[in-house]
């Protein structure tokens, strides 16, 4: 009984989203670091009310057999309905600047379409994972099913353990200046999710390089 009716409820959901979560069903993902897909992404925001707020700009660039493929990187501007001038000093967008914008629907099938069965990576990742379901919620849809990876508890790995060391909280910034990393485009998605990437890169080289991690390990960190 409960398989009909998981089948009626799947095809009540729009076909983009089908063609989404279909790519999960087969898919098994290689235990070497190396060898598996990634997007790397960032979003900007209105705000940081999850309910109120809402996306401005996606920004995501590939990483395949642990290279950057600038080539195929995504970039997207989502219409508002709704403007927050206090956050434009952060994220340097402003209100009239002529950007080619999506809808929300347009912007978020246009990622999904893009991400596919990909691993995610962000840094504090909760928070743009948040939005993007929420998106998705509004749309009266699932939330992601991509699995998640966070380049805060990564770099966490990377540094040695000192009870006068305690800081949790990396911000890109910390980890760009500790990697002597050019910040040039940051407070854009597109610039944050290349520099997420890059780190990303960084400290699984050094984490492999250590302990031979696997992609199960690295999840667990």
């Amino acid at each position: 009984m409960k398989d009909w009716l998981s089948i009626f409820k799947t095809k009540e959901l729009p076909e983009f989203w089908q063609d989404y979560e279909s790519k999960f069903s087969k898919h098994k993902y290689p235990k070497s670091i190396k060898a598996n897909r990634y997007i790397v992404f960032d979003t900007e925001t209105t705000g940081f009310d999850y309910d109120n707020d809402r996306v401005l700009s996606i920004g995501a660039v590939e990483i395949l057999d642990h290279e950057i493929h600038i080539s195929n990187s995504l970039e997207i501007y989502v219409e508002q309905e709704r403007f927050n001038e206090d956050t434009v000093e952060i994220h340097g967008i402003i209100r009239n600047e002529r950007l080619k914008t999506l809808t929300e629907d347009e912007a978020i099938k246009q990622f999904l379409e893009y991400i596919g069965n990909a691993i995610l990576i962000a840094h504090h990742a909760d928070f743009d994972i948040t939005m993007l379901n929420k998106i998705l919620n509004r749309k009266g849809l699932p939330v992601l099913k991509n699995k998640v990876l966070d380049t805060v508890n990564i770099y966490r790995a990377t540094r040695i353990k000192s009870n006068f060391i305690n800081n949790s909280n990396y911000t890109l910034d910390d980890i760009a200046d500790n990697f002597a990393l050019d910040v040039t485009d940051r407070h854009t998605a597109a610039g944050d999710a290349l520099l997420t990437a890059v780190i990303f890169l960084r400290t699984t080289t050094l984490l492999i390089k250590r302990r031979d991690l696997t992609l199960k390990q690295l999840f667990r960190l």
